[in-house]
């Protein structure tokens, strides 16, 4: 890991709110609010039961044409009943007649692997395997807990507050660097870089396939995929679907199946890497959610297809790694570029293509 200075340049949307207390209604009963969410503009219609279900966590259609039944769904602020279609720019709040689970952050006693820490922040280096922020199924155990635990004698931080705590995140099964905000200011002004495009994060990445071009620019908006919720799809940047982002790339390895690449994130969009780089033909090694865990180049020789089971077990998950991070400290106003080394499951991935490589080379 290296710190130094530099002068280098360089959903369908849910969002869950913090439980709201309405007004006793007539009968002295409250309503709260569970959710809100705002439809994609490219959106085709479609049964309002239905697509909830697909777009919420924990919850079944009968459960939601119950809620429906008793007014508990508002479409732009009038309540529908589960028969209504959905449109383009429709919002969406789910208000039920008990309080939202309570999401409360409390710390828990996990390793962190900080590279860097002051008065106003820390980056985490954090591992493949570790969610970052408690959600659907993962209330505990998380990035954010760990985080809390850290900080727990620091009376300004309240990991509970929204306008403390992370600036960004990264995949489950992706590591690297992460920027923690100490303090509101902290976190306003990191918000903003990022906002800005202002910051550099650079990513390693294993992928298939061997590239005609040293470099390349993908261009594409990132929105869910029409078919599959777990997966973000690319759209044409001029269609009015998603959002825009732009991924840069440089190769760093061609191993002839598979090419270790270089990415420079211009946007940040949820799997944008991984979602770009198998809109042009090459998904992440071992990424399951968009195919990378097929062998989709190579030879049809059982030895072959052996040593890919091998290499799948040595990196069992998306060869992705935040290795650098860049941007300039909020109190101070200096350029700080992080670095973080390749994991030892990416190395030993990497370290076995080579070999192969070498002696397929030599025969």
């Amino acid at each position: 890991m290296e710190v130094r200075q530099t002068n280098d340049p360089d959903k369908l949307q849910l969002q869950p709110f913090p439980t709201i207390e309405e007004e006793p209604d007539e009968e002295g009963t409250s309503v709260y609010e569970h959710h809100r969410l705002t439809v994609d503009s490219g959106q085709k219609p479609m049964r309002i039961d239905k697509y909830l279900m697909e777009h919420l966590c924990n919850t079944s259609r009968n459960r939601l044409q119950r809620a429906a039944e008793q007014d508990f769904i508002l479409v732009n602020g009038r309540a529908v009943k589960s028969s209504y279609k959905v449109k383009p720019g429709d919002e969406f709040v789910i208000l039920l007649d008990r309080p939202k689970y309570d999401n409360e952050i409390i710390p828990e006693d996990i390793p962190l692997n900080i590279v860097y820490e002051d008065n106003d922040l820390l980056v985490v280096n954090k591992p493949a395997g570790l969610v970052v922020h408690p959600g659907c199924g993962n209330y505990t155990g998380t990035l954010v807990n760990a985080i809390a635990w850290h900080l727990k004698d620091d009376p300004s931080y309240d990991p509970n507050d929204p306008t403390v705590g992370l600036v960004h995140r990264i995949d489950k099964d992706t590591s690297g660097l992460l920027v923690v905000a100490k303090n509101a200011d902290a976190k306003s002004h990191l918000g903003k870089q990022f906002f800005n495009k202002t910051t550099r994060r650079l990513y390693n990445a294993l992928v298939w396939g061997s590239f005609a071009e040293n470099e390349g620019r993908i261009e594409g908006n990132i929105a869910r995929h029409p078919k599959d919720r777990m997966q973000m799809a690319v759209f044409p940047p001029d269609s009015g679907i998603g959002k825009p982002a732009v991924t840069h790339y440089r190769i760093l390895e061609d191993f002839g199946y598979v090419s270790w690449v270089e990415c420079r994130l211009e946007t940040g969009r949820t799997h944008q890497i991984r979602a770009h780089m198998k809109h042009i033909g090459h998904p992440l090694f071992n990424d399951a959610r968009y195919g990378g865990n097929e062998i989709l180049r190579g030879t049809p020789f059982s030895k072959y297809k052996q040593f890919i089971q091998n290499c799948f077990a040595a990196c069992p998950r998306q060869a992705l790694h935040a290795r650098t991070l860049g941007f300039v400290h909020p109190r101070t106003g200096e350029e700080m570029y992080l670095t973080s080394d390749i994991p030892e499951d990416m190395s030993t991935l990497l370290e076995c293509w080579r070999q192969y490589t070498s002696r397929r080379n030599a025969e």
